[in-house]
């Protein structure tokens, strides 16, 4: 077993780290002080602008494959813009296909205060209506959020 190479931790090191850009040497962490590690990594430490740009360039000319992909998610009824997963999402938020986020939140807003546990107490049918409309409000959430990161 191989232990973690920061000072002091006597934790198992299995998360390895470079000593330094295209340096075929690691370091070994523990997942801690990985995550300490690359907070700080400077990914273009050494480099003038030129070269920053050029690499960066080229990074990101060699993972273009995989940022197109993303247009490509799972099919579902409706136009194609949204999932299966998200259309039983606006069924329960009792929205249309074509709502907007901003309709989306008026709508959980509405039936969360309906069918909170704290205004319903005792409730075992409306804790699990309150359950189901977070859960159809944090896909619709992530789906919009994953719809502004992406590149058009």
């Amino acid at each position: 077993m191989r232990l973690c190479d920061r000072h002091g931790c006597d934790s198992s090191g299995n998360c390895p780290a470079p000593k330094s850009p295209n340096s075929p040497e690691r370091w070994y962490f523990c997942a801690e002080h990985a995550a300490e590690y690359n907070r700080n990594w400077d990914y273009f430490q050494g480099l003038d602008a030129e070269e920053a740009a050029k690499r960066e360039a080229d990074e990101r000319r060699d993972a273009s494959g995989f940022q197109g992909s993303g247009y490509y998610g799972w099919g579902g009824p409706g136009d194609g813009c949204r999932s299966r997963d998200e259309m039983r999402a606006l069924g329960v938020l009792e929205l249309e296909s074509e709502a907007d986020f901003e309709a989306v939140k008026k709508s959980w807003r509405r039936l969360a205060k309906e069918n909170h546990p704290d205004v319903k107490p005792g409730d075992a049918e409306a804790a699990v209506r309150f359950q189901t409309i977070q859960a159809a409000y944090e896909v619709l959430k992530t789906a919009e959020e994953r719809r502004e990161w992406r590149p058009e």
